[in-house]
Formats: structure tokens, C-alpha cells, sequence
């Protein structure tokens, strides 16, 4: 197996035995709960506000798990010295943090995934006061989302206790398979319990949007391995925090001005705008509540700018880490 990979595995199977990362994987699904009451106190626009509401959970929880993970993947082992063995073997520094990066990826890949499956099936429930008086609950979304969420549970702690399988890992990957299943039943299965073709309640807009969040907490992961290059998980924290909150309010603050004619003291911070990340363009819940369509050359663009933000801050990564003292 090629050196890059086997980093990956290990930054994988490192990330998601991590407690933190089940508890927030859990917290999210608690979230997605109670996103289905919160949204019910509209005028009319519960459906639009609970679409908000999963669309914020899941970039909100992607962002601390993209910051906790890669934080701890690599700043912890430069902290504790253990990236001196990988790195004192005929390794180069560029495939640790590229590798350090998949590893990420495919651990925030499986967690988003699993919030995805509980935010299909929010949606799919609605909000109660929007519905009629015999409609209130959803009852396919309800046996089997709890059925196969219990059974998860209950799986992950027998083979904790029988075989001592870490139980965040085992606990996470139960969670996948059950809800896959969960979602799955209750795509066939109208709220009257009758059957139903599998794409009656696909939403492609929704799907869409969905990969759009997590293009952003990739590009937002990626900014967390080259600030965890040079200093610890707290700072790496903060500095995540900070793009994160930027990249949403350039565009409103800085963006429009420059491209209105900006004052000296905008002009001077055009560098900044430049570099950081303008998340704005991965977030669709407006466009979605709007009505617009998101067209697939869209989210091909968006894609490709994702990927253009990833190469750059990896690049810088490894140019941080290609001098850091790890002995």
C-alpha cells in the first residue's frame, strides 16, 4: 500500500475512534430532532424555515468536526513527537498532510453522511403544527428512525462488551448502516403506511444544497490541517472559528464595496477578502426558500472553486510544515 494511503487509513480510523466525534455526530441528530418543533412556529414557511434550520445543524456540526478532527489528527502528534516516525521514514512531508487530509475527509465524509440521512428524514417528517390534526407525526419516519437508532445503539454496545470494538468507531458505523436501512423503508412508505414509489419525496434541489455544505466543511478541514501545522488544537479552534465567520460576511461587507468603487481603507483589505474562503458561494437555503433552481453547472462551479481552495491551503500546509521542527 502506497505511504499516502496508509497515512489516510490511520487519520481515519484516528478520527473516528475519537470520542468527540460520536458526541457530535450525536448531538447533530439530537439537533435534527428538534430542528422538525423549532420550525413549526411560522407563518406559513415551516417547511422553508426546517430546511434552514437542517441546512445550519449541518454546517455548523461539519465546522466543529472539521476543526476538532483535523486539529487532532496532526497537531496532537506533532505535540507528542509521534509524527518524528512517520516522517524519519522515506516519507515526504506533502504526502503526510495529503494523506493527514483524506484521512479527514473520509472520517467528516461518513459523519456528514449520517447527519444527512437524519436530515432526509426530518424533512420528509415536516413540521407538526404545519401539518392537519391527523398528520401531526409521521409514522414510517418515526418506528424506523428510533428502531434502527436503538438497534445501532444497542449493536455498538454489545460489541463493545463482547469483542471490545472501540465503541465510537463501532457506534458511528452502526449508525450508517441502521439509518441507511431507516431511510431507505421509509422512502417506500407514505405517511398512511401505503407504498410508494422510492423517489416520491427525492428532492434534488435539497441533494444539491446537501454536497454544497459539505464542500464547504472540506475547504473549511483543509484550513485546519495548515493552521495545525504550526500551533495547537485551541488556536487551530480559533483560527477555524475565524474563517468560518469571515467567509460568511466577506462578500456582504467587502465584496459589494469593491465592486462598487471601495474607500482606501476597503481597498486594504481586498488581500484578505481575496484569501479567504467566501463560503456564501456553498450556501443554497436561499436560493432553495426562494424558489431558484440550483442547476447542475452550478454546483459544478462551486465544485471546482471547492477544489481551487483545498490545492491552495494543502499547498500552504505543506510549505508550513516542510520547516517545522517535529523532534
Amino acid at each position: 500500500m502506497p505511504p499516502i494511503f496508509s497515512i489516510a487509513r490511520n487519520a481515519f480510523l484516528e478520527a473516528i475512534r475519537q470520542p468527540i466525534f460520536i458526541v457530535l455526530v450525536l448531538v447533530g441528530l439530537l439537533a435534527m430532532v428538534c430542528n422538525v418543533n423549532l420550525a413549526a412556529f411560522t407563518m406559513g414557511e415551516d417547511e422553508k424555515l426546517l430546511i434552514d434550520l437542517c441546512l445550519s445543524t449541518l454546517l455548523i456540526v461539519g465546522l466543529l468536526l472539521a476543526a476538532f478532527t483535523a486539529s487532532s489528527v496532526l497537531s496532537k502528534e506533532i505535540e507528542n513527537k509521534t509524527v518524528l516516525t512517520v516522517v524519519s521514514k522515506p516519507v515526504t512531508r506533502a504526502a503526510v498532510i495529503v494523506g493527514k487530509f483524506l484521512g479527514v475527509a473520509g472520517a467528516l465524509g461518513v459523519g456528514y453522511y449520517i447527519l444527512t440521512l437524519a436530515c432526509l428524514l426530518a424533512v420528509r417528517h415536516k413540521p407538526q403544527m404545519g401539518m392537519g390534526r391527523g398528520e401531526i407525526y409521521d409514522g414510517p419516519v418515526l418506528t424506523f428512525s428510533l428502531l434502527f437508532g436503538l438497534l445501532a445503539l444497542l449493536t455498538a454496545g454489545l460489541l463493545n462488551y463482547l469483542y471490545r470494538r472501540p465503541f465510537p468507531s463501532t457506534l458511528t458505523a452502526c449508525l450508517a448502516g441502521m439509518l441507511t436501512i431507516a431511510v431507505g423503508i421509509c422512502s417506500i412508505l407514505a405517511r398512511d403506511w401505503w407504498l410508494q414509489g422510492p423517489l416520491t419525496d427525492y428532492n434534488p434541489q435539497l441533494m444539491y444544497a446537501i454536497g454544497m455544505v459539505f464542500l464547504a466543511i472540506l475547504v473549511l478541514s483543509a484550513a485546519a490541517i495548515a493552521a495545525s501545522t504550526r500551533v495547537n488544537q485551541v488556536i487551530t479552534l480559533l483560527i477555524c472559528c475565524g474563517v468560518f465567520l469571515f467567509g460568511l460576511v466577506s462578500e456582504f461587507f467587502l465584496g459589494r464595496s469593491l465592486a462598487e468603487g471601495a474607500s482606501p481603507l476597503v481597498r486594504l483589505l481586498a488581500p484578505l477578502y481575496v484569501a479567504v474562503p467566501n463560503l456564501q458561494v456553498f450556501w443554497a437555503a436561499d436560493a432553495l426558500s426562494q424558489g431558484h433552481a440550483i442547476s447542475p453547472e452550478y454546483f459544478a462551479s462551486v465544485a471546482a472553486y471547492a477544489a481551487v481552495l483545498i490545492t491552495a491551503l494543502l499547498s500552504l500546509a505543506v510549505l508550513l510544515f516542510q520547516r517545522r521542527d517535529v523532534g
